[in-house]
């Protein structure tokens, strides 16, 4: 026990799961070691807890265990849930007889710890799938890990902890999905960032994966973490690679008929700049914590309401704690994106610049504001009003601070900053702020200021304050 904290450490952690005589199950690890199942096997009493712990570090061995991988990948997300589907099904035939009260569970995982030359900087995929009642149909939660230490070794130290970790969280924290995140990072402070997961199974009927993609961010586990249209939590090493990225940062509360336009005239000046199709280009929405928390604390139904929103126009979502842009970018280039874009708002970049300010003195100013544009990529520019309409901004007539004037000036004649100049005009004057506060008081015609179909999730679900004042007498 951890006499500051209150918290379990990771030996004892290890102990409580061998001495439960109802918990039995496999560990399967490819790369990295057996470093988890070595953590249950040095405190003792894992003959209680173990069935079987192997590892195919043969690529060979591996396919003939596991089956081959079309993508030549192994540390990859199908990788995980063939691992999980082998070694389970072994479990469930050969023991389910003989011990009809245990509860069965597999641990799996494929890592690439830091190579030599450190040009590999380490990550992994980690699956647990597990009964909470004998004979129960089994959940599965899965993660994706990348190592921040720049040692071999301790990234092997790091993933048994998260692995015990993990464990430990499926069986003792399932009651509380949120506590089971948080506790992830257990004794691994720095170490780990965990930007994917997904759970799914009967004891976890209503958990929503883009609540749980929230978490990790709200929790430090990661910068960024990404759900699909369909609210499937994703991972950019799955869909990003090679391929061209625009992205859409706003608050979304609510998506307008304005944020429609941003993204689809956005989307058509990306593919028409860099001779792209639909099969190498992605699009994006962007949704900043610090937007979810000017309120105060994160509100999860606040949270969902955008996502639901967002999901409901096709969009993939990425939720982030990058206040500024340098940190999102850096994330999203270091999957190797062909070409990578972000769209705003034209006072969205006047507000990056005046943050570039503030941050960093006039005096480096210059050289922050100039490495954003360092990784390769495209800042698109929508026109926006002032507050009270009365001056459309773009990137020509932006106030700009005198110490980046020239470079800013550069940046637009190199095209590293470019306005989208189709765009429907007669919308502009909308603002998603007095749109919000028309729904609250539900006013008329707050409704048509939406995309389709938006309305109807508002009233039917009560989003964004409507139910309060809906129902008049």
């Amino acid at each position: 026990m951890d006499n500051t904290t209150g918290r379990i450490d990771t030996d004892q952690k290890a102990l409580e799961i061998n001495l439960n005589d109802k918990i039995y199950g496999t560990f399967a690890e490819i790369g990295a070691g057996q470093e988890v199942a070595r953590h249950f096997f040095k405190v003792g009493a894992a003959a209680g807890t173990i069935a079987k712990s192997m590892s195919a570090y043969d690529k060979t061995f591996s396919d003939c265990i596991y089956g081959e991988e079309s993508s030549g990948r192994y540390v990859c997300e199908s990788r995980i849930h063939k691992m999980l589907d082998h070694e389970y099904s072994l479990m469930d035939e050969r023991l389910t007889e003989s011990r009809p009260k245990t509860c069965f569970f597999v641990f799996a995982d494929t890592v690439a710890a830091i190579n030599y030359s450190k040009t590999v900087k380490g990550h992994g995929w980690l699956g647990m799938r597990f009964q909470l009642e004998p004979q129960g149909q089994p959940n599965d939660i899965l993660l994706h890990v990348r190592m921040l230490d720049n040692d071999y070794r301790l990234q092997q130290n790091a993933i048994g902890i998260l692995g015990v970790n993990f464990v430990y969280g499926c069986y003792f924290l399932n009651h509380n999905i949120e506590a089971l995140i948080a506790s992830l990072m257990d004794d691994l402070h720095d170490r780990i960032s965990i930007d994917m997961i997904e759970v799914s199974g009967p004891n976890f009927p209503n958990v929503d994966n883009r609540l749980l993609s929230m978490y990790l961010v709200k929790h430090d586990l990661t910068d960024v973490a990404m759900f699909d249209a369909n609210g499937k939590s994703m991972h950019p090493s799955e869909f990003l690679y090679r391929k061209s990225l625009m992205v859409v940062r706003g608050t979304y509360r609510p998506p307008t008929i304005v944020s429609e336009d941003v993204f689809e005239q956005g989307i058509r000046k990306f593919k028409e700049d860099f001779k792209l199709d639909d099969d190498n280009a992605s699009l994006m929405a962007e949704i900043t914590m610090q937007n979810l928390t000017r309120e105060g604390d994160v509100q999860d139904l606040d949270y969902l309401a955008r996502a639901d929103m967002l999901c409901a126009m096709g969009y993939d979502t990425i939720v982030s704690s990058c206040l500024d842009h340098q940190t999102l970018v850096n994330y999203l280039a270091d999957y190797k994106t062909t070409h990578l874009a972000l769209v705003v708002g034209a006072r969205e970049l006047e507000d990056l610049i005046n943050e570039n300010t503030k941050m960093t003195g006039q005096e480096n100013m210059l050289v922050t504001f100039g490495r954003l544009f360092s990784r390769n990529i495209t800042v698109y520019v929508y026109p926006a009003y002032n507050d009270d309409k009365t001056v459309l901004f773009t990137s020509k007539n932006l106030p700009v601070h005198p110490m980046i004037k020239y470079l800013y000036q550069h940046l637009i004649e190199q095209n590293f900053i470019v306005d989208i100049t189709e765009y429907n005009a007669q919308n502009l004057d909308i603002f998603p702020y007095e749109v919000l506060q028309e729904i609250k008081e539900n006013k008329e015609g707050w409704e048509d200021k939406l995309p389709k179909g938006l309305a109807d999730i508002i009233r039917n679900k009560g989003y964004f304050g409507w139910k309060s004042v809906a129902i008049k007498s």
